[in-house]
């Protein structure tokens, strides 16, 4: 399947911004699953690539001069292989054994993860827990905010995709599986609703599987990845900082669409 990605996010500030700095991280690597055919970054001025712990491919843009309005832009086309089922990695995935905050495991996810998992550790006990967290945690836009940790969430019942993804890499962690929390894009064939997403892949037998539990799906065949990291923070596609500036809006939209002649091929 190929796809093409327009994302923009455009920052209006009640004062002028002094300075800024975003960390974008919105341009898709290549892989087994993924190739690239086209990509394009539309920013205020140009900045260069460069690849941060986890190897995502990251901008960081800086603007030094008073500003009122801020618009980033990302655009292109990516071939999806669909039979694609895991990615292989030659870096070692142990880092992604650690917990953070927002993925600390409390004593109810701790149970959780073994009352669903017992002792497997393999695929399908991980499918199977993907399936309980869905059950146990209603998808509810506004329940939760982005500094909402796993457990917090978890206790609540209720999130959206970054919770979902925050509360399987707590579980997975928990029973010594390393596991990595996953941005990017989702089309959806049916609704034709187009989105970001957050997903999460778990470490077993050498490769890395996808697991997505907000739409129970196990084979990443319409996700487009565009980074990987311990958690939300260190994978989510714009992240910055800035002074002055006031109260902030912020707006995105993002369309995900076949490309119909690809699929005609």
């Amino acid at each position: 399947m190929r796809l093409t990605i327009s994302h923009e996010t455009a920052y209006h500030y009640e004062d002028q911004v002094r300075t800024s700095i975003q960390y974008l991280r919105l341009t898709p690597p290549d892989n087994e699953r993924q190739q690239v055919l086209c990509w394009a970054l539309d920013l205020p001025r140009p900045v260069r690539a460069q690849r941060d712990p986890f190897g995502n491919i990251l901008h960081v843009l800086s603007l030094e001069e008073p500003h009122a309005d801020l618009i980033i832009s990302a655009r292109g086309q990516v071939e999806i292989d669909p039979t694609c089922e895991a990615e292989h990695d030659t870096q070692s995935p142990l880092p992604f054994l650690r917990f953070t905050r927002l993925t600390e495991a409390d004593d109810a996810l701790r149970h959780f993860a073994g009352q669903h998992c017992g002792p497997r550790r393999d695929r399908g006990a991980l499918i199977d827990l993907m399936a309980a967290l869905h059950e146990r945690m209603l998808y509810r836009p506004g329940s939760t905010a982005v500094d909402t940790s796993a457990a917090q969430a978890f206790a609540g019942g209720a999130g959206v995709c970054q919770d979902h993804a925050h509360a399987f890499l707590a579980c997975s962690r928990s029973l010594g599986v390393p596991a990595r929390y996953v941005s990017g894009y989702l089309f959806d064939n049916d609704s034709q609703h187009m989105a970001s997403h957050a997903w999460a892949e778990a470490w077993l037998e050498g490769a890395w599987y996808s697991f997505d539990v907000t739409n129970q799906l196990a084979l990443p065949e319409r996700h487009l990845k565009l980074a990987v990291g311990l958690d939300y923070l260190d994978a989510c596609p714009v992240r910055g900082m800035r002074r002055g500036g006031g109260y902030e809006q912020m707006h995105a939209s993002v369309l995900v669409t076949p490309t119909l002649q690809a699929q005609q091929q």
